[in-house]
């Protein structure tokens, strides 16, 4: 278990890190696809990764206090492979995502995957220090995997569906997680984390096809977020 929660630790801060060591990332370079984007519709407003600044520093947080005073608890304890697993590969991500989007697609859907099963794993105790910022980690996950698949398709140009079909296709994927996670183990901040996204879809888009339909998906999420905690947010 101690060996666990250090790595938890470490990886924690590798992650939130990674930026400072690979500064510049804007995205996608749009040179790295065959077929030319200009705004893909499946992206949120650039304001809406603002977010990885509370995710860094609440991972760091939980990951501290897990060493310091739950090192030996189970319930904790369960969650710990899976977030070595996320945290390590997020770790890598940037610069795997400046020269290949296919492997950082890849990556991607491999952190949301292990955070999903740490989220699913993480106990009602100490909510605001688990359960909470897996959940806010593991939402965010869950929209930026389906936005990054859903650049990848638009710029290889996968049939059937154009740049519109595919951000549909993947906001109603993205819909469709956050649905089935939420009435699993509806955590607040894993709901909270997705209409966030959604809403900064429709910041992008305006009240356009994608932008209609990125507000009803948040409508839905936001409701079933709200609903089973009675008003609460966790």
């Amino acid at each position: 278990m101690r060996l666990k929660a250090i790595l938890v630790l470490l990886t924690a801060l590798a992650f939130a890190g990674s930026p400072l060591l690979n500064p510049g990332f804007g995205g996608y370079d749009p040179s790295q696809f065959p077929v030319e984007m200009v705004d893909p519709p499946v992206l949120p407003a650039g304001y809406a990764f603002s977010i990885w600044g509370v995710m860094y520093l609440w991972l760091i947080v939980m990951a501290g206090y897990g060493l310091w005073r739950r090192m030996e608890d189970a319930g904790w304890d369960a969650t710990r492979w899976p977030l070595i697993v996320s945290l390590g590969i997020g770790a890598v991500w940037l610069p795997v995502a400046a020269v290949s989007p296919l492997w950082a697609t890849i990556l991607i859907w491999a952190m949301l995957l292990s955070a999903l099963v740490a989220l699913l794993r993480a106990p009602r105790r100490d909510r605001w220090l688990l359960g909470a910022p897996i959940g806010l980690y593991a939402g965010w996950l869950s929209a930026a995997a389906c936005v990054s698949l859903g650049v990848l398709l638009t710029g290889f140009g996968v049939p059937p569906f154009d740049a519109t079909g595919w951000a549909i296709v993947l906001l109603s994927l993205a819909l469709c997680i956050g649905v089935a996670i939420l009435r699993a183990r509806p955590w607040a901040t894993f709901g909270l984390a997705i209409v966030w996204a959604l809403i900064a879809v429709l910041v992008r888009n305006g009240f356009d096809l994608v932008g209609l339909f990125a507000v009803s998906a948040a409508i839905v999420i936001g409701a079933l977020t709200i609903m089973p905690s009675r008003g609460k947010l966790i």
